[in-house]
């Protein structure tokens, strides 16, 4: 019962969709709260603010590498988006500063 290599291309493209539709929604978030918190008016370098949103989640993560949601800061949910997303949301608000 082997799938064709056709279909297998389907689903992962399909997948793919998925996944960047999420990295967007995500994206978006983290962009919002950030603009919220003023970092959109803060002139940094995009490397320096990433490092900082590393070591945000980190500190949400509880340093353990998961990604669903943090052990020390539990409660507010941000560390649970943290894997792919600090580098589109520096994008973001570098490019509305």
């Amino acid at each position: 019962m082997k799938k064709p290599t056709s279909k297998i291309r389907n689903e992962i493209a399909k997948l793919q969709e998925q996944l960047k539709a999420a990295e967007t929604r995500d994206a978006e978030r983290i962009g919002r709260i950030a603009l919220k918190a003023g970092l959109g008016d803060i002139k940094i370098e995009e490397a320096e603010l990433q490092a900082a949103f590393e070591s945000l989640a980190k500190r949400f993560r509880g340093d353990q590498g998961n990604t669903t949601g943090g052990k020390k800061g539990a409660g507010d949910g941000i560390g649970s988006t943290s894997a792919s997303v600090p580098s589109g949301a520096a994008q973001g608000s570098r490019d509305e500063a």
